[in-house]
């Protein structure tokens, strides 16, 4: 199993140096990747979610790339039709370049509807939009020259390098928890990326996945002293010995890697970055993330 980690590039308890402690906590303590969320623009139905200030994820990103050395670095997820396809290919390109082929790429549809509105794309259409974005990233990644309709209905050659460091492109994961996403995954992606799903549908969706597409859910880490009883225990949630159950769990159901998410989702529960960075330790710790890094 590998481990990625759900870095928080938002909120008031976040900066510079705590942004760079966790990449580099993460990367010592053999976690396999980090990964940034994103928002192009922060209105208030996202800011309530995940509050200013909000690190963009690609600017953030690239300044990481040179941060780090081994650990892998993406996006978790990126709002597909919030960026033009063009641009979005061609700095992620330049990115997994920039990283020695580090980078994964999570698209997901996005759903803040005032962000929509302020950047004037249609809330209605963001799966078509989405999938076309998802179009454009493949043939710009895989061509050194691709072809795009203009504004003026006319087709133009676009010269995409440089072309991803990896082959055939980034990894491709593909975030959100319903069937739509799911039959993304499989026209585009390389994994299903659903977030803090339930053991149902982590047992159904699966099934759904054409050969050779990976699962890799998102999930809790927020460890308790004692047993959480409740039947309906997010995965992730409870004592040490659930969240290792909880792995084995994803193990069975095929899980190639899970990314652990130590944000409450309440922000007036977040800790600070020491104390988070703690739990950063304590996970690897747990789940035996140092002994697979040394294999």
């Amino acid at each position: 199993m590998k481990y990625g980690l759900n870095l928080p590039n938002f909120g008031p308890q976040i900066d510079p140096d705590g942004i760079l402690a966790w990449a580099r906590t993460a990367e010592s303590a053999g976690f396999d990747t980090v990964l940034l969320s994103d928002h192009v623009v922060l209105t208030d139905d996202a800011h309530r979610r995940s509050p200013a200030p909000f690190y963009e994820c690609l600017a953030t990103l690239s300044w990481l790339a040179a941060s780090t050395t081994t650990i892998r670095l993406g996006s978790g997820v990126l709002i597909g039709s919030h960026r033009h396809p063009a641009h979005l290919a061609h700095a992620t390109a330049t990115i997994d370049r920039l990283s020695g082929g580090r980078l994964t790429v999570g698209v997901g549809v996005g759903w803040t509807a005032q962000a929509f509105d302020v950047l004037a794309v249609p809330v209605t259409r963001r799966g078509r939009l989405t999938d076309a974005a998802l179009e454009t990233l493949i043939s710009a990644w895989t061509s050194e020259i691709y072809d795009v309709e203009g504004a003026s209905g006319r087709t133009h050659r676009v010269h995409s390098g440089p072309l991803p460091l990896q082959s055939p492109h980034p990894p491709l994961w593909i975030g959100g928890n319903g069937p739509a996403a799911l039959e993304r995954t499989n026209r585009f992606g390389t994994a299903w990326h659903p977030l803090h799903p339930s053991r149902q549908l982590c047992i159904d969706g699966p099934r759904a996945l054409k050969p050779g597409k990976e699962f890799v859910p998102r999930v809790y880490f927020l460890p308790t002293e004692t047993r959480v009883a409740s039947s309906d225990r997010p995965l992730g949630y409870g004592s040490i010995e659930q969240i290792r159950s909880d792995i084995e769990f994803l193990t069975d159901v095929g899980a190639s890697t899970v990314v652990l998410d130590t944000d409450p989702g309440d922000q007036r529960l977040r800790r600070s970055t020491a104390h988070d960075l703690e739990l950063v330790e304590l996970a690897a710790a747990s789940l035996g993330m140092r002994s697979e890094a040394t294999v």
